[in-house]
C-alpha cells in the first residue's frame, strides 16, 4: 500500500445513521480522482462517534456496492481489546490488505510495555497471517503514541504484520527519521504538506483528510515525483497553499460543507454530536476560494 490515500468523510443522514449510497459515491469519486488507497473510519471519517456494528456494517456495504477491498484501509482504533480485534478481523473478511490502528487512546502516560502488550493481544487473538498493521500516530488527538523505540520493538517481535504507519504528529523530522531508521516499514505523512518530502525521504505517500478535496491535486504531486519531473515542487507548493487554508477551518466540518457546496448534496450537513455543522459566514469564506 502506498500513495495518495484520503483520510475519508462518513456521509450521514438526519437520523445521524451512516448513508450507504453516498458514502460509495464519495468513495467512487476519490477514486476517480486519483486516490491510490481509502482510509476509512479514522479521525476524518467520525470513526470513535460510530458503534463496532456501525463501522463493520459500512465497510461490508462499500464493497457490496462495488468498492475495490484492496484499495482500503479500515480503521481499527478502539480502546476496548475486543473492539480492535472484531474490526480488525472483520476488514480481513471483506479483504483489506490493511488495518490503521490507534492506540488505546482513553488512559494517558501508558508505558511502551503496555502498548506493546496490548498490540501483542491484538495480533494473537485476531490469528490470522492476513493481518498487516499500520500505526496511526496522532498525539494530537489520542495523547499516546507510538515511540520509534515502541515500532522497533513491534517490528522485531511481528516483522512482516506491523507493516506501516500513518504519522500525523505534524513533524517532518520524526518522519524522516522513521523512513530513515526503519526502511521495512510503509510510512505515510498524516497531510499532503509533507507528501513530497516523504516520498523523498523514502517513504510511501500520505493519509490526509483534505485529500477528500485535494485528491487530484495529491496525485499530480505523487506522479511528478515518481517521473522524476522537477515541476513536483511547484506543484508541491500549490498544494501545501491549499492545505494551509484548509487547516485555518475546523476540518471536518469544513470538509463536509465544501462537498455539500460541490455534490448539492444536503447529506453533507450532517455531523454526529458533538461536532457541530460549520457557521455559514465561515462556508462562504471557504467555499469561495474552493
Amino acid at each position: 500500500m502506498k500513495g495518495v490515500f484520503a483520510a475519508v468523510l462518513t456521509p450521514m443522514r438526519e437520523d445521524l445513521s451512516v448513508d450507504r449510497a453516498a458514502f460509495a459515491a464519495h468513495c467512487r469519486r476519490l477514486l476517480d480522482d486519483g486516490c491510490h488507497g481509502l482510509g476509512i473510519f479514522g479521525t476524518t471519517g467520525e470513526a470513535n462517534s460510530l458503534s463496532v456494528r456501525e463501522r463493520v456494517d459500512a465497510c461490508e456495504g462499500l464493497v457490496e456496492d462495488g468498492i475495490p477491498a484492496d484499495v482500503l484501509l479500515p480503521g481499527t482504533g478502539a480502546c476496548a481489546l475486543p473492539d480492535a480485534v472484531t474490526l480488525a478481523r472483520e476488514a480481513l473478511a471483506v479483504g483489506a490488505p490493511g488495518v490503521l490502528a490507534l492506540p488505546p487512546f482513553y488512559y494517558k502516560g501508558v508505558s511502551d510495555d503496555g502498548l506493546l502488550r496490548f498490540f501483542a493481544e491484538l495480533i494473537e487473538r485476531v490469528g490470522d497471517d492476513r493481518l498487516r498493521l499500520f500505526l496511526y500516530h496522532i498525539p494530537p488527538m489520542a495523547q499516546v503514541g507510538f515511540t520509534p523505540d515502541l515500532i522497533g520493538r513491534l517490528l522485531d517481535a511481528y516483522p512482516g504484520v506491523v507493516a506501516g504507519t500513518k504519522d500525523s504528529a505534524g513533524d517532518a523530522a520524526r518522519i524522516e527519521r522513521l523512513c530513515k531508521q526503519f526502511p521495512q516499514l510503509t510510512v505515510f505523512a498524516g497531510t499532503e504538506r509533507f507528501l513530497l518530502d516523504t516520498l523523498r525521504w523514502g517513504g510511501d505517500g500520505c493519509i490526509s483528510a483534505t485529500c477528500n478535496v485535494t485528491a487530484a491535486q495529491s496525485r499530480r504531486v505523487y506522479d511528478l515525483w515518481e517521473a522524476g519531473d522537477a515541476a513536483a515542487d511547484a506543484e508541491q507548493a500549490a498544494l501545501t497553499e491549499t492545505r494551509s487554508f484548509l487547516e485555518g477551518f475546523p476540518p471536518i466540518p469544513a470538509l463536509k460543507a465544501i462537498m455539500r457546496a460541490r455534490t448539492g448534496d444536503d447529506v453533507w450537513a450532517n455531523l454526529r454530536p458533538p461536532l457541530d455543522a460549520l457557521a455559514e459566514d465561515r462556508v462562504r469564506e471557504l467555499t469561495v476560494r474552493l
